[in-house]
């Protein structure tokens, strides 16, 4: 599994134009939580794209293989969406996301309120009871 893993990245990575010889590979010491073991060994991988000027920095696994190949597969990502310029679909979720967690402007927030209120009169008037204005 893991070498038809590595296999499908290596074409990848041909298809996209990147050559190894571009890339700079520097493993740092990894950080946050895992305890002492995380700090005394070099797992975190570090990949510069020369051409691009692309930097990743992965540390997602505790394998330093794996961190490798999924920081290709980042680098990837990346160059693909920088090729394409238009909206890829990693970018639209990205994009959806950041929609979402924006703060609604004053009339929406008075639009949603109202709807609110008016729905709390239709549940209290099912109930027989007054409603609080």
């Amino acid at each position: 599994m893991k070498e038809e893993k590595k296999n499908q990245l290596a074409a990848r990575m041909e298809k996209l134009g990147i050559q190894e010889q571009d890339l700079t590979e520097k493993f740092i010491l990894g950080s946050g939580s895992g305890g002492q073991k995380i700090n005394k060994t070099s797992s975190c991988v570090y990949l510069k794209h020369a051409p691009s000027g692309i930097e990743i920095k992965c540390q997602r696994d505790r394998s330093r293989e794996m961190n490798r190949l999924l920081a290709r597969r980042e680098l990837c990502d990346r160059i693909e969406d920088q090729m394409l310029k238009e909206k890829s679909a990693r970018q639209q979720a990205i994009e959806k996301i950041r929609r979402q967690k924006r703060k609604r402007s004053k009339r929406a927030q008075e639009k949603v309120l109202a709807s609110k209120k008016t729905r709390g009169l239709i549940k209290a008037l099912r109930q027989n009871r007054t409603p609080d204005l």
